[in-house]
């Protein structure tokens, strides 16, 4: 089999990708693999050569030892290159974790006494709605969930156990998490950082760790769009030093760290940002639910890795990490499953164009980034204004420029 044949499995498509976005040849790469093994009793050079070339073609998957060494060696996670293929549905797992539908369990919140399986439901619903936040429009979900905040609260005054009270309390914690995360992708600063605020009160009083860490990731992600990198890394900082490494939320805090050293172009910092968060990911379990915007999906380190080589310099490393992220965010049949995720990547895929001259590719990616339905506009917001800057001292006066720069101005004001 040619190691060009398009029917090689992904993970042997994307090895030889990776290697090659890197300027390495085969035996580059199998140097730089025995230098990541923590044992030197690895095959001859010839041994591994050989392996390499039969994981590019497909012909071989690399085993449980070498998966991980390959993953290392790529500065990635081992469930990003070889993903589970045993992964459970997540409209199945939510169903099966209620019996009630919504009527049903506003009914039941009427009542005098809250039963275990009210909470389940409940609990169930705050996971719905995290797992709706990627593709439902915000208007739609914010409502939703600004609703079921509202009920979950007043649960509060009800006659609840000590145990009932802590797990209300959590659930309010997370979706006050979700409603602050929709409110700052409309544009409502002050309300978002409010909700965020009431997220990280609920999350303290219930001794959710997770909900603290997530209201410390939030804090961060406002300040790292709001071009206060220094105010980020430290706000992530604050929710590493609650969480430690014991919870996914630990990639994101490493992941915003490594975004705001990106920005002020130490290269140094962010390697350690990366490295922190890589191995934090790495000794996680695969998580049940990939859609839960709370959830650590492991395909989102390319997500991470994509956005910090754009800002060192790396652009043929960014470009191939960006094609990646729209290749996993995109399901066979065209539907777009990330479109916040995917917007970016065309971002990226439109700097990476203009720095090599190509004016027409960049502003192809660029339109395209700002055509998706669901869409976080501080987010987007940044990202396209680096794409404009990069346009703008590449191509000055060009009247597509100024066009597509006017089409920001309006996004921002809006």
């Amino acid at each position: 089999m040619a190691e060009t044949d398009d029917d090689r499995p992904p993970w042997a498509r994307r090895l030889r990708a990776e290697r090659l976005a890197r300027g390495w040849s085969q035996a580059n790469a199998v140097e730089v693999l025995r230098s990541h093994a923590p044992s030197k009793d690895l095959p001859s050079n010839a041994s591994l050569l050989r392996n390499w070339k039969r994981w590019e073609a497909g012909e071989a998957e690399p085993g449980n030892y070498f998966g991980p060494l390959l993953a290392k060696t790529f500065g990635t996670v081992t469930s990003v290159l070889f993903p589970p293929d045993n992964r459970a549905d997540a409209d199945a797992v939510l169903l099966a974790g209620s019996g009630m539908d919504t009527m049903e369990l506003l009914a039941q919140l009427r009542a005098s006494d809250v039963s275990p399986s009210t909470i389940e439901a409940l609990q169930v619903t705050a996971e719905r709605l995290s797992c709706e936040y990627s593709y439902v429009p915000s208007e739609q979900l914010i409502e939703e969930g600004r609703d079921w905040l509202r009920r979950i609260i007043a649960l509060l005054a009800r006659r609840l156990t000590l145990e009932q009270h802590r797990e209300v309390l959590s659930i309010a914690g997370q979706v006050a998490l979700l409603v602050g995360c929709v409110e700052y992708d409309m544009g409502q600063r002050q309300p978002a950082e409010a909700t965020r605020r009431a997220a990280l009160s609920l999350g303290t009083e219930a001794g959710n760790t997770e909900v603290v860490g997530w209201a410390h990731e939030m804090r961060s992600w406002y300040a790292l769009t709001q071009g206060q990198y220094r105010a980020a890394i430290a706000a992530a900082q604050a929710g590493l030093d609650k969480v430690g490494d014991r919870h996914s939320v630990a990639v994101q805090l490493a992941a915003h760290q490594a975004k705001a050293w990106a920005r002020l172009r130490d290269r140094r910092q962010v390697e350690i940002a990366l490295d922190r968060g890589r191995g934090v990911l790495e000794s996680l379990p695969y998580p049940d639910n990939l859609d839960n915007h709370f959830v650590i999906d492991p395909s989102k380190w390319d997500f991470y890795t994509m956005d910090c080589y754009r800002h060192v310099g790396e652009d043929r490393l960014a470009a191939a990490y960006a094609e990646e992220v729209i290749r996993s965010s995109t399901d066979p049949d065209g539907t777009v499953r990330k479109p916040m995720r995917v917007a970016e990547a065309h971002v990226t895929l439109g700097i990476a164009a203009a720095r090599q001259g190509d004016l027409e590719g960049a502003m192809i990616e660029g339109r395209t980034a700002l055509a998706g339905v669901r869409r976080s506009i501080p987010s987007l917001a940044m990202h396209t204004r680096e794409l404009a800057d990069v346009l703008a001292e590449r191509f000055p006066g060009e009247p597509a420029v100024s066009e597509y720069i006017e089409q920001l101005r309006a996004l921002k004001a809006a």
